[in-house]
């Protein structure tokens, strides 16, 4: 059995809290995978402090050879793949396929993000006066925080990670409790590529004791985080009294919107693999399925035999769909909101209780559930439920299809499905998400495009593609007199 340690300045630690937490698969709570000593709040700081006293350094050490470094950490995880993959599967409970899938992500946004090492660009800017010369550079901030969740626990850290270091930043790694593995290989790897000690350290604690010391160090200038939108807003509150930045990508609700000409078949399967898909463990999972009243009883029917067909098993299986929830906290909450549908009297149609049968009865499985006329009051419309749940509402027309995929404080992804050209570019037009997807599922991304949403879900630069080193760098303005004489008349 494995012990996880934090990683600070170069090394790994022994910490002297005494807490500790076992890594347990949740396909099979038989299977402890390890043990994660806790940091405790000195350690935790020590970890800040290692990384503010490699910032100046690391900052001085020019872009593309930091992007080469970054590069070479992509290579690694090329090469540590399978390994990384396995390791996901058995502490998250993603399938393997979705979890290489989850690995081909990370490394194309490494990959990128090196690139960028050799486009950290200003501008030049022509000036009013004679004889001068006006231009801005990007700067990196110091220590930046980067608190991520279990849910992709290599692709999240990675994308936040790789623009952190090529802007010239140093990193406090702060994962979920839930996947250490990960974050330990992941550290492990970006170390091996040669980073000088204390720029990547990592801080295995709660969020209480360790992310509390390391959000309160006034060496923290930036914090990156990615979870609920509750625990985001919160940190943005802790640390704006400092002038810290923040970035905050959080909670989702995403609607699909089903209008009369779609694709049916194209309309079920893509529904399905958005709400099933990573047990709808994804900010981006299908949550609500907005349909034209006079298609739904033919969604509705289609959807729940397609819900019904999906094969629940540990992730390793070949055979297996739909993995577990990720602990038994998850796997609580998931049949709490599940329980609330009935209460609050949507239909139960399929699902809606503990998964038995062969291998899955020491794993937290939740069957495929679809509720059927669901109305906008109703919590399982409102709140994120992060598991196998999909929601019907039906509407009258596309105007009120609007209206109820937009009621939502969130706005992270959707999906239209239509064969109507005027319809896709109103929907573009009229959806209230940072990002939408025309007859696809409301989940993926690809690594050079820019990722995130508006309202409670996102907070400060987005992530990834042409945006991904915004939020990691200053902008700082330079003004050139070279006129070589005191400067006349009004200096604004």
């Amino acid at each position: 059995m494995e012990t996880y340690r934090s990683y600070i300045g170069g090394e790994r630690i022994e910490s002297s809290s005494g807490n500790t937490m076992p890594n347990i698969n949740p396909a099979d709570t038989s299977d402890v995978i390890g043990e994660i000593q806790l940091a405790s709040r000195e350690e935790s700081r020590r970890a800040v402090a290692s990384a503010f006293s490699a910032f100046l350094e690391w900052r001085r050490t020019p872009a593309p050879a930091r992007g080469k470094i970054v590069s070479r950490a992509a290579r690694l995880m090329e090469d540590r793949r399978e390994e990384l993959a396995a390791a996901i599967t058995r502490e998250e409970g993603k399938t393997l396929a979705e979890a290489r899938g989850e690995l081909t992500r990370a490394i194309n946004v490494v990959e990128f993000c090196a690139g960028e090492a050799r486009r950290l660009v200003g501008e030049t800017i022509p000036s009013e006066l004679p004889a001068n010369f006006a231009y801005t550079i990007k700067e990196p901030h110091g220590v930046v925080a980067v608190i991520t969740p279990w849910n992709f626990p290599v692709a999240i850290p990675a994308w936040k990670i790789a623009p952190a270091l090529v802007a010239g930043n140093t990193v406090v790694f702060k994962p979920a409790t839930l996947t250490p593995a990960t974050a330990v290989m992941l550290t492990e790897i970006f170390n091996e590529a040669g980073l000088p000690p204390g720029v990547l350290n990592l801080v295995l604690g709660s969020g209480s004791e360790a992310g509390d010391a390391i959000l309160s160090h006034p060496a923290v200038k930036a914090v990156s985080f990615t979870g609920s939108t509750e625990t985001g807003l919160k940190i943005s509150a802790q640390v704006a009294p400092r002038g810290v930045k923040v970035q905050a990508e959080m909670g989702g609700k995403n609607p699909v919107v089903v209008l009369e000409d779609c694709d049916m078949a194209l309309a079920v399967e893509s529904t399905a693999q958005g709400a099933f898909g990573s047990t709808g463990q994804r900010c981006t999972a299908t949550s609500r399925a907005v349909v034209i009243d006079t298609i739904a009883d033919e969604f509705v029917e289609k959807i729940v035999e397609r819900a019904k067909s999906f094969r629940l098993g540990p992730g390793d299986d070949p055979e297996t769909d739909i993995g577990p929830s990720v602990d038994e906290g998850q796997f609580n909450t998931v049949l709490k909101y599940i329980d609330i549908g009935r209460e609050d009297g949507a239909e139960l149609l399929c699902g809606g209780k503990r998964a038995d049968g062969d291998r899955l009865e020491n794993g937290f499985f939740v069957e495929p559930t679809v509720f059927d006329r669901v109305t906008t009051d109703m919590r399982i419309a409102r709140e994120e439920i992060f598991g196998p749940v999909l929601s019907v509402l039906r509407v009258k027309d596309f105007e009120e299809a609007m209206l109820v995929a937009n009621d939502s404080e969130y706005g992270l992804s959707s999906s239209v499905f239509t064969n109507d050209a005027n319809m896709v570019y109103r929907f573009i037009d009229e959806i209230e998400t940072g990002m939408t997807h025309i007859n696809s599922p409301t989940t993926g991304g690809e690594a050079h495009v820019p990722f995130g949403g508006i309202k409670n879900t996102g907070l400060g630069a987005r992530e990834q593609g042409s945006t991904s080193l915004d939020f990691y760098t200053e902008l700082k303005v330079v003004y050139v007199d070279y006129t070589g004489r005191k400067r006349e008349g009004n200096l604004y």
